[in-house]
């Protein structure tokens, strides 16, 4: 079982930047990859960021390659996603997930999620 709890959103101005962490508990947090994902109000779940359980591989989104950088820390239990030039479009509840597979991804855990919210 891991347990997911993202923290790090908020509210921000086209362009700025923001990162979202997501501390996982239980001992088997290493040997999972790991993803975001977003939800836009009225629009379907859509990935945005994996990462391998090394760190050593990493996926992205065509919307979002370029300005977000994933990260994870196995020490910390921790991954992180680097938001940068942030654009109203990116607005959208963020969820990390602990992946069964990396690519393509299947989910075994979710968390709750945080809201970003970007204004123009």
């Amino acid at each position: 079982q891991v347990q997911l709890v993202e923290s790090g959103g908020g509210l921000v101005q086209t362009g700025d930047s923001l990162r979202l962490s997501c501390a996982a508990s239980g001992r088997t947090f290493s040997s999972y990859a790991m993803g975001w994902f977003r939800q836009a109000p009225g629009k379907e779940r859509e990935f945005v960021a994996g990462i391998s359980w090394s760190g050593g591989s990493t996926y992205y989104a065509d919307s979002v390659k370029g300005r977000f950088t994933i990260a994870r820390d196995n020490a910390k239990n921790t991954v992180y996603l680097q938001m940068n030039s942030l654009k109203p479009e990116d607005t959208a509840v963020y969820y990390c997930a602990a992946l069964r597979r990396l690519y393509p991804h299947e989910v075994d855990y979710w968390g709750k999620g945080t809201l970003v919210n970007v204004s123009s």
